[in-house]
């Protein structure tokens, strides 16, 4: 089999099933510190496929675009994971200015969750789509920062320039590394509606963010949303990873780092959960603007580095 053709087809594996794996091992994760056996490692699966064969219930009150939402929403995070590398810096798609599309499809994609909550005429999801968004117009501008710096630094404005920037720039180019890789985690946690900003498993409309916004959603609806938040974790995770994975590795030294870079990841982000409660929703929003800080500091780095100023 081709070289491309063999990277392209574990890049699609990986989109389409690593974020079951992912949410199970951090479900396995936190029932581990709480003294639990927990779930099957491959439970998330499951239940997916349980949703699929579910009926859909819809209110009276909705209109084409919460039908329409689930499906664009899952579409443009599977298209906006195309541009992501994976693999000793393969990627689908690769193109100049990548990081730009990639934060526009996956933009559209939350605007019609957004409008989707707000289609079913409750309060609450409003509620939910207003936080959401909030967060979102800080999350945005600290991205675009971060990753421009980083392909500005290799003078190639892709993703695959993200793996050189240690190797190029020396004692800056870990400095760098180090506070990108907080911001992105924080924007992790943030997007992927995760302890502290989010917590995936409360019940209370008051406190809930993502969880509210698909009360409405149910069967084949539910499980695509589901499926794309998962989707949208291992995007992410594959940014940092390819941030710390180093260049020059062998094929199957770099799928291995790779795939274990994910589940430390996800051992993280249990034992995180584990240890500390969500944050008031009035301190959220400082929470979310570290990820700013960090981000003009990467710039200013970079800058540095750069120009000599």
């Amino acid at each position: 089999m081709d070289k491309d053709i063999m990277f392209i087809l574990f890049n699609i594996l990986i989109l389409l099933f690593m974020p079951f794996l992912v949410i199970g091992i951090i479900k396995k994760t936190k029932a581990f510190w709480a003294g639990r056996k927990g779930v099957c490692l491959l439970q998330p699966l499951f239940d997916t496929i349980r949703l699929f064969k579910k009926d859909r219930t819809i209110s009276n009150t909705t209109s084409w675009i919460f039908n329409f939402a689930p499906i664009v929403v899952f579409a443009t995070t599977l298209f906006a994971g195309l541009f992501v590398p994976m693999v000793q810096c393969h990627s689908i798609i690769n193109v100049v200015g990548a990081f730009v599309i990639f934060s526009y499809i996956l933009g559209l994609g939350k605007f019609f969750a957004l409008i989707s909550a707000m289609d079913t005429g409750s309060s609450f999801e409003g509620m939910g789509a207003s936080r959401e968004a909030s967060f979102t117009t800080i999350v945005e501008p600290a991205f675009f920062i971060i990753l421009a710096s980083l392909t500005a630094l290799s003078g190639n404005y892709t993703f695959v320039s993200l793996a050189d920037v240690i190797k190029s720039n020396g004692t800056f180019g870990v400095l760098i590394v180090i506070m990108a890789v907080i911001s992105l985690f924080i924007m992790l946690l943030t997007e992927c509606s995760r302890v502290p900003v989010d917590d995936p498993t409360t019940h209370l409309e008051l406190t809930m963010i993502h969880e509210v916004m698909i009360l409405d959603n149910s069967g084949i609806d539910l499980a695509l949303l589901t499926w794309a938040s998962g989707i949208k974790m291992v995007i992410l995770m594959a940014l940092i990873a390819n941030l710390i994975i180093p260049l020059g590795l062998s094929t199957m030294a770099s799928i291995g780092l790779f795939l274990l870079a994910l589940i430390l990841f996800s051992v993280l982000i249990g034992t995180l959960e584990s240890a500390i409660a969500r944050l008031r929703m009035s301190h959220v929003f400082e929470f979310v603007f570290v990820m700013s800080s960090f981000a003009l500091v990467v710039a200013s780095l970079a800058a540095v580095k750069m120009y000599g100023i």
